[in-house]
């Protein structure tokens, strides 16, 4: 016997979107959170055009829209000087009903969902449940949940691991995140300071080196992200230290008046991946299934596509389908994790911590000659953007 046909553990944005596709295909689910509400701490905040495409099927690009900023173009720059190649996303037009992306920040598409959610009758978000333990058998996977009224046991069909990277779904697997974590720690800080005001030509994202380090720009309603990458001479507390993030902001745009920061917190730069997605009637997704640097915004981008492609993937199985179907969903989408958003986002990092002058203005080059040649910048753009992996795993059978 079975409670529901899927419980899922973990109430991140991909845990909700995958509940809020299963719900509205008829299937009974139901998702624990372990913290008691919604969570508006610091994460991502770009959305990519395949992935508003796909939001938009449910309802909730309109939404993301309406509270974010467009963002038609984004660049590589030098600072101070301001060369920069700036790659227009226009090109890609005629492949996406979104040709830009969106600056938002990922707690209010978590609130969409939720909103959303809270219509479908054969959804329940619990909050307050910390899933403590997971097993399965031939016919439905267990899971043990605590809470305020205490510990209960819950049977579903199917169990999805959407509970990041300290995923219990992934340790009742047996499996573990590969790969590595990189040396530093980089410092996220937003400010209302106009940085737009006064760095001619700015794009709404703008990965930026400057001498002997980097950082990068990325604006949201009323404020700018920026990632201060760390000084190797330096410790990450004294990093946090207000006079250090102060001097930090002073170096991008110099100012009397102290800079009015709003949030800070430090984060470190993972490169991992699980060797499979599945195990019998359970499967992961977002964070719980891979980690990867934020340059270029994959992260929550790839959970959110991991998201789509598993709830096809269950319905198909509820609806009578044979339980091995799950591997398909492996099949295509850890290759392109693997491929392409953990290489990219490496890539992606590798180029802008390099420091010496001669290959900076090498790469900077290259980079302007690809957004002067309209075929290789649609290459370009069309593998940053994730529809040459969605375009990789669709061809997956």
């Amino acid at each position: 016997m079975t409670d529901i046909d899927v419980a899922i553990a973990g109430g991140g944005p991909v845990g909700l979107c995958l509940a809020l596709l299963l719900a509205r295909k008829g299937v009974t689910v139901h998702v624990f959170e372990a913290a008691p509400a919604l969570s508006e701490d610091l994460r991502a905040s770009t959305f990519h055009p395949p992935t508003l495409d796909m939001l938009d099927q449910i309802g909730i690009t309109k939404v993301l829209v309406e509270q974010g900023l467009i963002c038609p173009h984004w660049q590589v720059r030098m600072h101070p000087s301001g060369d920069r190649a700036v790659f227009d996303l226009s090109v890609l037009q005629d492949e996406t009903a979104h040709p830009y992306r969106l600056q938002c920040e990922q707690w209010k598409l978590s609130n969409a969902l939720l909103d959303a959610l809270s219509a479908e009758t054969n959804a329940t978000v619990h909050f307050a449940a910390q899933v403590e333990e997971v097993t399965q058998d031939a016919d439905g996977v267990t899971l043990k949940v605590s809470g305020p009224d205490g510990r209960r046991e819950v049977r579903a069909r199917l169990g999805v691991g959407a509970d990041g990277a300290r995923s219990i779904v992934r340790a009742a697997m047996g499996v573990s995140l590969e790969g590595e974590t990189f040396p530093e720690t980089t410092i996220l800080a937003t400010t209302t300071f106009p940085f737009e005001a006064h760095l001619e030509g700015l794009s709404n994202v703008s990965y930026c080196w400057k001498e002997g380090g980097n950082f990068s720009l990325l604006r949201v309603p009323g404020r700018w992200r920026v990632s201060i990458y760390p000084r190797e001479d330096l410790s990450v507390e004294a990093q946090l230290e207000p006079d250090a993030i102060e001097r930090a902001l002073q170096e991008i745009v110099p100012k009397d008046a102290p800079y009015d920061v709003r949030e800070c917190r430090p984060y470190r730069i993972h490169q991992r991946i699980v060797p499979n997605y599945v195990q019998g009637r359970l499967a992961l997704a977002g964070d719980a299934a891979h980690l990867n640097s934020p340059a270029g915004g994959m992260g929550l981008n790839g959970g959110l596509h991991d998201a789509f492609e598993l709830s096809d993937t269950l319905t198909d199985i509820l609806d009578g389908g044979p339980l091995d179907l799950l591997d398909r969903y492996d099949r295509r989408r850890r290759p392109v994790a693997a491929d392409q958003i953990l290489a990219q986002a490496g890539q992606n990092r590798a180029r802008m911590r390099t420091k010496d002058p001669e290959k900076r203005r090498e790469i900077m080059e290259d980079l302007q000659a690809v957004t002067r040649d309209p075929a290789r910048l649609k290459a370009h753009l069309m593998r940053s953007s994730m529809l040459d992996g969605l375009k990789q795993a669709e061809a997956v059978t």
